[in-house]
C-alpha cells in the first residue's frame, strides 16, 4: 500500500489587487482631503503588503498628493496627514518618477521651518536623495543646489544646538562648494555657506578658526570690489555691485564676532594675529554704538597691547554678552572667558617682569598658586610663553626678556602686510 500524501494548494494573497484597491482609497482620500483616512492607510491597513506593494503605494501617494490642485499644502496643517507623508517619505522605491519625493521634501521643509520645528525641518531635508555624478538622473543635482540643502539643513540644527549635526551637514556643504563651477554667479549662497561655517566653528568652541572665518566674512564687501576690479565680468549674471553688496550692519555684526572670538581664544601667535587684524581695523570703535559689542573695542586694544585685564565694568559687560556657549565651564574648572583671561595676563606679566613668585602671579590671576604654576606649564609646554621657565624649588616663573629673532620677525611680516592692505585698499577705492 502506498500512502498517498495530497498538498492542498493555498491561494496566493491577490496582492496586486489589493495593491489597485489602496491606490483607489488613496485618491479618495486626497480628494476630499480625509486626513484620519491617510493615516489608516499608512498605519493599519498596509501592514497586509509586502515591502515591495508598500513603496509602489507610497510612490503613488507621493505622486498624487503633488497632482492634486487643493491636497498641498493645506493638508500640511494636519498631524495625520504629516505621519502618512512621513511613513512613505521612509519607504520608497530607489526612484520616484520626477523626483517627486524631493519636491514633497522641499515643500514639507519649508511649512516646518516657517513653523518653526527646526529639527524635524532638518530631518526631513536631510532624507532627500541628490545624485552628483549622472546629469541623467532624475535625482541629479547640481553642486549649487546640493550645497544650498546642506546648508539649509545646517542652519536648521544650529536653531536646535546640535551642533554635532550642524558641522556634518556643513562639511557636506564643503566638499560640494569647492565644485561649483560658476562662483561669481553664487556669490550669496557662499557667503550663506562661509557665515554658517562659522557659526558651527563658534559653537563648536573652535573660536580662533570662528575668528579668523567671521574677520573674512566682515571684509565680503572689499573682497568683491578687488574680485570685480579684476574680473569685470565676474558678475556674469547681470547684478550690480550694488546688489552684490553686504549690508554694512552685517559686515559689523561679523566684525564683532570675530572679535568676540579672537578674545575667548588660547593664547597663541596666531590669535594674536588676528587680534591684530581686528585692533587694526577702522571700524573698530563702531562696535562701541553696538550694545552687545559695546566694550569689545577695549578689551581687542588691552589684548593686542598685551595689557594686564582687571576684572572692571568694561569686563564685565563683555562677559554678560557672551552666549551660553562660549561661557561653559571646561574640564580643568574654569569657564572659557576665565582660562583665556588667566593665559592673556600670564603673558602680559611676561612682558612685564624677568621674574615672579607663583604666590603673587596667582593673586594678580586670581586663582591660587598652584593653578598659576599649572597654567605656566601649560603654556609654556605650547610654546606660547615664550622664554619662560620654571624653578619648582624656589616657586618662581622666569621671563627671557630678550624676545627670539623669529617671533620678531613674524611680528615685522603681520604690520607689513596689513599696512600693505591698507595702502592697497585706499588706492583701489580712490581709482
Amino acid at each position: 500500500n502506498r500512502l498517498v500524501l495530497v498538498l492542498e494548494r493555498r491561494p496566493k494573497k491577490p496582492v496586486l489587487k489589493c495593491t489597485v484597491t489602496m491606490e483607489s482609497q488613496v485618491d479618495q482620500a486626497i480628494s476630499t482631503s480625509n486626513y484620519n483616512a491617510l493615516s489608516r492607510i499608512f498605519t493599519t491597513s498596509w501592514q497586509s503588503l509586502g515591502q515591495g506593494e508598500q513603496r509602489t503605494l507610497s510612490a503613488y501617494f507621493i505622486k498624487a498628493s503633488l497632482a492634486s490642485p487643493t491636497f498641498l499644502p493645506a493638508a500640511f496643517q494636519s498631524a495625520s496627514a504629516i505621519s502618512a507623508m512621513r511613513t512613505a517619505l521612509g519607504h520608497l522605491p530607489p526612484s520616484v518618477e520626477n523626483a517627486s519625493d524631493n519636491k514633497l521634501r522641499h515643500m514639507l521643509f519649508d511649512y516646518l521651518v516657517e513653523e518653526e520645528d527646526y529639527r524635524a525641518a532638518g530631518n526631513i531635508l536631510a532624507g532627500m536623495n541628490m545624485e552628483a555624478n549622472d546629469p541623467q538622473s532624475v535625482y541629479y543635482t547640481p553642486d549649487a543646489e546640493r550645497t544650498d540643502v546642506y546648508v539649509k539643513i545646517a542652519e536648521c540644527f544650529l536653531n536646535e544646538e546640535d551642533y554635532v549635526e550642524a558641522e556634518t551637514f556643513v562639511t557636506r556643504a564643503g566638499t560640494s562648494v569647492e565644485s561649483i563651477p560658476d562662483p561669481e554667479n553664487h556669490v550669496a549662497l557662499i557667503l550663506r555657506f562661509k557665515s554658517t561655517y562659522a557659526r558651527v566653528l563658534d559653537a563648536n568652541r573652535k573660536f580662533l578658526q570662528a575668528a579668523g572665518r567671521y574677520y573674512d566674512l566682515s571684509q565680503a564687501n572689499a573682497n568683491a570690489n578687488a574680485n570685480s576690479n579684476a574680473n569685470p565680468s565676474a558678475t556674469g549674471d547681470g547684478a550690480s555691485d550694488s546688489e552684490m553688496m553686504v549690508d554694512d550692519d552685517d559686515l559689523l555684526e561679523f566684525l564683532g564676532r570675530a572679535a568676540t572670538c579672537a578674545i575667548l581664544a588660547g593664547s597663541s601667535s596666531q590669535r594674536q594675529r588676528i587680534l591684530g587684524l581686528v585692533f587694526k581695523d577702522d571700524r573698530l570703535p563702531q562696535l562701541d554704538s553696538i550694545p552687545h559689542f559695546k566694550t569689545h573695542s577695549s578689551i581687542v586694544t588691552k589684548m593686542y597691547m598685551n595689557q594686564i585685564i582687571v576684572r572692571d565694568d568694561d569686563l564685565v559687560t563683555f562677559i554678560d554678552s557672551l552666549g551660553d556657549h562660549q561661557r561653559a565651564l571646561m574640564s580643568d574648572g574654569l569657564t572659557i572667558d576665565q582660562r583665556a583671561l588667566i593665559e592673556h595676563n600670564m603673558v602680559a606679566v611676561s612682558r612685564l617682569y624677568t621674574s615672579i613668585y607663583f604666590t603673587d602671579l596667582g593673586e594678580l590671576l586670581g586663582v591660587s598658586s598652584a593653578r598659576a604654576e599649572k597654567i605656566a606649564c601649560k603654556l609654556i609646554m605650547d610654546g606660547n610663553l615664550i622664554g619662560g621657565t620654571v624653578d619648582e624649588v624656589d616657586g618662581v616663573l622666569n621671563f627671557d626678556a630678550n624676545e627670539p629673532e623669529l617671533v620678531s620677525w613674524d611680528g615685522a611680516i603681520t604690520s607689513f602686510c596689513t599696512q600693505l592692505n591698507k595702502i592697497t585698499d585706499a588706492v583701489r577705492h580712490h581709482y
